[in-house]
């Protein structure tokens, strides 16, 4: 078992449940996010960064250092993650 030192394990953990929760939430209607319409699109990789960079500059300023802005930050990250796999077709995200 690995001894992390930045408490990655349990952030990992935390951010699961966040992101499962945005499946409950209004993101998803009739079992579509938007993000797939977008995706579709062949926008995906703009909104995302697009998304990253807005919740980068506001944390700290709306609701002050809301930990959620963090959140959705690394949330994004892993969707443009898909969508850039999805553009390169890389199917296992291999960066080795």
């Amino acid at each position: 078992m690995i001894e992390y030192k930045y408490n990655e394990g349990e952030i990992l953990r935390q951010l699961q449940d966040y992101i499962d929760g945005t499946y409950s939430q209004h993101y998803s209607v009739n079992k579509y996010q938007a993000t797939e319409f977008i995706i579709d699109g062949g926008h995906g990789e703009g909104f995302c960064i697009g998304n990253i960079m807005k919740y980068a500059q506001r944390y700290g300023k709306k609701d002050g250092y809301n930990r959620k802005d963090l959140m959705k930050i690394i949330h994004y990250a892993i969707i443009a993650m898909y969508n850039h796999d999805l553009k390169h077709g890389e199917k296992n995200g291999n960066i080795y």
